[in-house]
């Protein structure tokens, strides 16, 4: 039976047990948040001193010759000097059949293994020199413009790949590395992936072509065939999208105040089969812009994702420009939205002094790049962060603002809906609130009037459901005409 001294003893050295424990972990934590990638607990991001994204000059690219090694076998016979399939010694090693010339399209017959086993070979026809691995299938040399040495790909992403430029003799490197500081200095030797210093080009994946068929939304059903009076369908729009009432809601008013009885999802078929015939209208409609124009991402739940829809939108006329859902938050979702910007410019070429004002996502540079690499040309102000820290957001904040309170209001109108099943939904209840937007919802600050006002829609209509009627036969004409 131990004694009672013993027994603290045996407490005493347990306590001190657990306090070198303790000590151990903090000293492991500490340890993590020190060597860590993510900023420690209590950070405030909004401080945080981050890399901005920079794009460079396009690269030198070099075309690869290409040559008929038949041709070039026949004009050595026709020279006198014959060109025959190497001969080779008993020791060494064959070239494989299925190795080819890059340049001339030889066969192995005539193909020199160049550095024994490393994978070089020399093509006796036209003296090319190739590795099967890298170079074998290329039709172009990305070379840095700055040393005219090649790049080499880096990384790959969905829709660009990413070369760099690794030469340590190169101008753009030794340029930037005398421009370092002597704490940029000391940060660079410990984490260089803070700095960019060197010649960085991405090549994108995606065609134009692609880039502008977004393709129709599809319609349920055929408006012009329904069971519903017009009268009644202007009043299920005007509830539903006006409104932002949710189906079931829209159906019960619908019975409680005009005693028609229509489920839920007739209602829903409805305002899909109004977003898609108005969505050709919002797209192609000769808009009056002005120089204010901005954008911003907002998220959406489809079919129980998040989804994201990209605004652009005329902050003083009060129009939304583009309506881009996409499944992600991409290069190719900023691409097609501010194409869509661009497009409203085509009859009368995009202004010199276009300037679009974003946030501080990198897809929207990355998206200028693309579209400069085609002949669009428009400039990129980006406002960073949630203060004033520089003029150029002093100057451009407003407007961050405003398309901020816009991705508010479509917001409370879509809350109602409690998100989407299809992405096809989506976009047609998108493209419902942007008609009315633009063309039925009058705004304090243009003095009670639409953006875009319309006579035949306007004119002698009393009430929001016949305007609604007027503007679905308008839009019908327009999709028509497009067609």
């Amino acid at each position: 039976m131990p004694n009672l001294l013993q027994i603290i003893m045996y407490l005493v050295n347990k306590i001190k047990w657990q306090n070198s424990l303790i000590q151990l972990l903090n000293d492991y934590i500490t340890w993590l948040e020190d060597a860590g990638d993510r900023p420690p607990k209590g950070t405030d991001i909004t401080k945080l001193d981050y890399n901005k994204l920079t794009l460079d000059d396009p690269p030198k690219v070099v075309k690869l010759e290409r040559a008929d090694y038949k041709y070039l076998l026949k004009q050595a016979v026709e020279a006198g000097k014959p060109i025959k399939p190497v001969r080779r010694h008993k020791s060494s090693s064959e070239v494989p059949e299925n190795v080819r010339c890059a340049k001339c399209h030889a066969p192995h017959n005539y193909l020199y293994k160049n550095n024994g086993v490393h994978g070089q070979y020399q093509c006796k026809v036209c003296c090319a020199l190739f590795n099967s691995k890298n170079h074998y299938s290329k039709d172009v040399i990305l070379k840095c413009p700055h040393c005219e040495k090649c790049l080499e790909k880096i990384k790959q992403r969905s829709e660009f790949d990413i070369y760099k430029c690794k030469n340590d003799t190169c101008p753009y490197y030794i340029q930037a590395l005398n421009q370092l500081s002597e704490e940029q200095k000391e940060l660079y030797t410990v984490a260089p992936y803070y700095l960019k210093l060197r010649y960085v080009y991405r090549q994108f994946n995606l065609k134009l072509e692609d880039i502008k068929s977004y393709g129709l939304i599809e319609s349920p059903v055929d408006l012009s065939r329904i069971h519903a009076s017009p009268r009644l369908l202007g009043e299920i729009l005007t509830y539903h999208v006006n409104y932002g009432l949710p189906a079931p809601k829209v159906a019960a008013l619908i019975y409680d105040i005009h005693g028609v009885k229509i489920g839920r999802q007739t209602i829903l078929n409805y305002a899909a089969a109004a977003g898609a015939q108005l969505y050709t209208l919002t797209q192609h409609y000769p808009y009056d812009l002005s120089d204010q124009i901005c954008g911003d991402e907002t998220y959406i739940r489809v079919g129980k994702k998040w989804h994201y829809i990209c605004y652009f939108f005329d902050a003083k006329n009060k129009i939304i420009l583009s309506q881009r859902v996409s499944e992600k938050r991409n290069t190719e979702l900023a691409i097609r939205a501010i194409h869509d910007v661009l497009d409203h410019y085509i009859a009368s070429e995009i202004p010199e002094d276009l300037n679009l004002i974003v946030d501080g996502n990198p897809i929207y540079k990355l998206a200028q790049h693309f579209l400069a690499q085609h002949g669009l040309n428009f400039d990129i102000t980006q406002v960073i962060g949630l203060t004033n820290e520089d003029e150029v957001s002093r100057q451009y904040r407003p407007l961050k603002q405003i398309i901020e309170r816009l991705n508010r209001t479509y917001k409370g109108n879509y809350r109602g809906t409690h998100g989407f099943k299809s992405q096809n939904g989506a976009r047609a209840h998108v493209a419902c609130f942007t008609a009315c937007f633009n063309f039925l919802r009058p705004h304090q600050s243009l003095d009670g009037e639409v953006p875009v006002r319309i006579p035949f829609v306007h004119d002698d209509a009393k009430t929001m459901p016949d305007k609604w009627i007027r503007l679905l036969s308008f839009g019908n004409s327009v999709l028509q005409y497009t067609d």
